[in-house]
């Protein structure tokens, strides 16, 4: 259920800041579950230049709907769910309003106060200037963003982060798991929002359709800050369930960017190096098997049949690393907002 939240006047100092957006509506997405205390300090830091606030309340057991509506505040449109869909149908439902109000640049901020709106400015320039589709806030930026970081998140971050990087193939990245991120309205336009994963994999889901859809994603350097909000993101949950998922994503940008979008020398690389990697394997392990139970010893011969297929398999596969790093998309999708249309 969507409502606009009654207008009273504007009476935070946040709201008189001045950003030049060049034209461009911006607006803003907030998946919102159990931030009560938080939500009406983040809506209220928003500044005045962002046009629209989309809030989506998902099915949150306290009074955080009624708090946004107790703001008054003009640009605020109120998404309620009537079950929780977690922080991806959240999102699913922020974005699908934020296509139908045709805004040109759409940020994800949550609910919690971890992402201080004063960086808003220096998230949305780079999609102002042209030089990027997407960005994405960074939080190790510095040491110092590093020292307010709890260390269980340091850690995990760090091996999940890689994870996401190789299954997007956004290499360029150094924190993509922070769900602080603004696109372009026409490259959201470009993806199928519905089809977007629910709950806690929607961010590292999105940028595998970002890099499907060969968008530009760039890194700002913005520091999180962390109070007394409480993670309900279980280690075990990103342990187990997250690598099966990202594989699968691997396997579907693959597929899409190098089978069907393109041809390159990567798609070589793999239909050769998968081949003859797992002939060897296979047939490695197998007369091994054979012969430590029959007590014998393999020949040279048998020896290079299957180290030969192994080591130009992991050659070749080494090769489609070296072209999909090197192969980050560079050249924004999207056109420049001197092309777009006058509103």
């Amino acid at each position: 259920m969507t409502q606009p939240v009654p207008s009273r006047p504007e009476t935070s100092s946040s709201r008189r800041e001045a950003f030049d957006t060049r034209g461009a509506v911006v607006g803003v997405v907030i998946p919102a579950y159990r931030v009560a205390p938080q939500i009406e300090r983040v809506i209220r830091g928003i500044p005045s230049w962002v046009t629209s606030i989309i809030v989506v309340e998902d099915e949150s057991p306290d009074d955080t709907a009624e708090r946004v509506v107790r703001l008054a505040d003009p640009r605020v449109t109120l998404i309620r769910h009537a079950v929780n869909r977690g922080v991806g149908g959240a999102m699913k439902s922020g974005f699908a309003e934020a296509i139908r109000q045709q805004l040109d640049v759409v940020v994800k901020m949550d609910g919690d106060d971890q992402m201080d709106p004063s960086h808003l400015p220096v998230l949305v320039t780079p999609l102002l200037d042209g030089a990027a589709d997407v960005t994405k806030a960074n939080r190790y930026s510095s040491l110092g963003s590093l020292r307010g970081m709890p260390l269980v998140r340091v850690v995990g971050n760090a091996g999940l982060a890689f994870l996401v990087k190789m299954a997007s193939g956004y290499w360029n990245i150094f924190d993509p798991a922070n769900g602080y991120v603004a696109i372009r309205g026409e490259a959201l336009a470009r993806i199928d929002v519905a089809s977007l994963p629910n709950r806690y994999f929607f961010e590292s889901g999105f940028l595998i359709e970002l890099g499907i859809q060969r968008a530009v994603v760039v890194d700002v350097a913005i520091p999180a800050r962390y109070a007394d909000e409480h993670s309900s993101l279980s280690p075990w949950r990103v342990l187990f369930e997250f690598p099966p998922r990202l594989v699968f994503g691997l396997a579907r940008r693959i597929f899409w960017r190098y089978y069907v979008h393109d041809f390159t020398a990567l798609s070589v690389y793999l239909l050769l190096g998968v081949p003859l990697l797992a002939w060897g394997l296979g047939f490695g392990i197998t007369q091994w098997l054979q012969l430590h139970l029959a007590n014998q010893f393999a020949s040279a011969g048998v020896v290079m049949m299957a180290a030969m297929p192994i080591i130009l398999g992991a050659q070749l596969l080494l090769q489609a690393v070296a072209h999909d790093v090197q192969h980050v998309p560079r050249t924004p999708i999207t056109p420049p907002f001197a092309r777009l249309r006058t509103r």
